[in-house]
């Protein structure tokens, strides 16, 4: 029991995400970073992960007992910004 006693600290900032939480995706079949990343939304914040990928590698490591290799990376999803209309059907001022 007391090693569940810190199950509501918090490991992803971004996206609120708990210990427990991810513990829970983890007992559901989430076997690496993207499996825990699709069940709880850790890594989908701001900061994409860059906080919170190594805590979630280390969880997954010790809940597991699997080889870093086996856990792997978080999927890299390149930063997003506005793109207008115009420039999507070619229309070089940016207006339709």
């Amino acid at each position: 029991m007391n090693e569940h006693r810190d199950d509501d600290v918090l490991i992803c900032r971004c996206e609120e995400v708990t210990l427990g939480e991810i513990r829970e995706a983890i007992q559901n079949g989430a076997r690496t970073v993207t499996g825990v990343k699709r069940r709880t939304r850790a890594g989908m914040g701001l900061c994409q992960g860059r906080t919170c990928e190594r805590l979630v590698q280390q969880i997954l490591r010790a809940e597991l007992g699997n080889a870093p290799e086996e856990i792997g990376t978080s999927t890299v999803r390149p930063p997003v910004r506005p793109v207008s209309f115009g420039s999507l059907v070619g229309d070089e001022g940016g207006k339709l």
